[in-house]
This record gives structure tokens, sequence and C-alpha cells, in this order.
């Protein structure tokens, strides 16, 4: 896998992971909070739809290995729901989690990790922000955003053109896109314990 992959295969994650957002922020519609069932649906579409996507690393043992590491780290938090364990096939030194528990991390990572007790806190970091709901956040925030652009849009008595909604599209994407710096720090603050 070069290096050249990940970058060509990046935007179109990005696009399916936005999608999927904004998808999981109209499916929940109005029932305003996102439920833990509900979290754990979007989370296996989302884990699917990436499954597809990314090159999964598919060895048995590998996987094992990385899914008792991660699900003894996850023991100690406070959801107790299942969590799933991926390694996706790159180069590039990254780990990202979707809701409901499902965790990617790079083989690029796991390479470049001194030990494994770095890999244990990369892991810790992505479960903190699980347990924190960081997605779930961000999916509730893209739901209120978009209904205040609908009202805003029913006060003026228009539908948004197809350049304003496109606009829309990609400022909500920059702005929804990554967690924010609170929402890092938080997931740090829960991986430690996590990891004691």
């Amino acid at each position: 896998m070069t290096h050249g992959f990940v970058h060509a295969l990046a935007p179109r994650l990005r696009r399916t992971a936005a999608v999927g957002l904004l998808a999981g922020a109209t499916t929940v519609g109005a029932c305003g909070t996102i439920s833990t069932q509900q979290e754990q649906q979007l989370g296996a579409d989302y884990a699917a739809q990436i499954n597809q996507e990314l090159p999964i690393v598919n060895d048995a043992q590998v996987n094992a290995y990385i899914n008792d590491l991660g699900r003894e780290i996850a023991a100690a938090g406070d959801r107790h729901i299942p969590y799933r364990f991926y390694i996706v096939n790159a180069e590039a030194v990254n780990a990202f989690a979707v809701p409901g528990g499902y965790v990617y991390v790079n083989r690029g990572l796991i390479d470049h990790a001194d030990n494994m007790s770095e890999l244990a806190g990369v892991l810790a970091h992505e479960i903190g922000h699980v347990e924190e709901r960081h997605s779930v956040e961000q999916m509730q925030r893209v739901q209120n955003a978009n209904l205040g652009l609908n009202l805003a849009y029913i006060l003026l008595g228009r539908a948004p053109s197809g350049v304003e909604q496109a606009a829309i599209g990609v400022g909500g994407n920059l702005v929804f896109a990554r967690y924010s710096r609170g929402a890092e720090d938080e997931a740090d603050a829960v991986a430690i314990p996590l990891l004691m």
C-alpha cells in the first residue's frame, strides 16, 4: 500500500463519513437525543460502509489480538457496549472511532508504535471518544444546524438554491468533520484511567 493510495482514498472516506453523519442526523430526525441503541445501529451501518471502502486486514490471529487488547481496555469504561476493532491496511499513522464502539487503527500506526503500550494508549483514546459519545454529539450538532437552516428558509419563504445547498454542505462538513480540541482532551482524560 503506498502513501499516495491513502491520500487518494481519504476524500472518498471523508465523503462517506460526511454523508453518513448527515444521514444519521436526519435518521434520528425529530427524536432529539440519539439513544444508545440508535448509536449502535448507526455505527453498524457506518462500519459496513467503511469496511467496504477501506482495505481491512483479514488476518484472524492479528484481528483477535487487536480485539482482545481493545476489549480489555474498553471493559474498564462505563458504557459496556460491544466494541469492535479493525486494522486498516494503510501506511498512514491514524486511528478513528465511529459511533457505537467501532474503532479503526491503521497498520502504519501499529508499525510506528515503539511498543504495545503506545498502541494501547491510542486504542484507549479512541475508546474515550466512544465513551464520551463525541460522534453522537457531532451528529446532534449537525441535526440542530440543519433544523436552524430549514427554519430560516421557511421564514424566508423559499428553498435554498443548488449553490446554497452545496455551500451549506461544504461548510457543515468542514465545521463538523473533526473533533474539537475539547473533545480530544476529554478522550485523553478518559483514556488514562482505562489503562490503569
